[in-house]
């Protein structure tokens, strides 16, 4: 069935591909951060091993609402590793081995992403006229922006 929300169709498509390119980016965070959670280890492990958890479970939910927010707007989600892998704008990692290196890799990537959001914001409410996703993006960046003064807060 069409969708009939008042953004213009010819915007709905651009707009599912950036959403479809931020679930990516945001399923590599979330399997990264379990990665870390599963290997962490040293003096503060148990520590690091709840703050991750915490994190991922985070990013599960916000996973689960990026990729409704495209339904919403009538576009299927991409749900395929070969597919997160194609668009992602982040890059895996299995070698850290040490716990201040998984925290700088989390930091990094967070902070990365309040960049990307920060600008999708701006083109989903001024390009496409979609205020809806621009509000939704707004609240990811926040959880992006907590979590990284968390990992900043920790590393200082």
């Amino acid at each position: 069935m069409k969708v009939d929300i008042g953004i213009p169709k010819a915007h709905l498509q651009p707009l599912a591909t950036m959403l479809n390119t931020l679930l990516a980016d945001e399923y590599v965070l979330y399997t990264k951060t379990r990665n870390y959670h599963w290997n962490v280890t040293g003096s503060s492990f148990m520590e690091l091993h709840k703050l991750f958890e915490g994190q991922y479970e985070a990013l599960d939910e916000a996973i689960d609402a990026i990729a409704e927010r495209s339904r919403k707007l009538g576009h299927y989600a991409v749900g395929s590793l070969k597919q997160y892998l194609a668009i992602t704008r982040l890059t895996e990692d299995d070698k850290a081995t040490n716990s201040k290196q998984m925290l700088l890799n989390l930091l990094h990537d967070h902070e990365t992403l309040i960049k990307i959001l920060r600008n999708d914001i701006a083109v989903s409410a001024d390009k496409y006229k979609d205020a809806g996703t621009s509000d939704f993006l707004t609240g990811l960046m926040k959880e992006h922006e907590e979590t990284a003064w968390f990992i900043r807060s920790y590393l200082s």
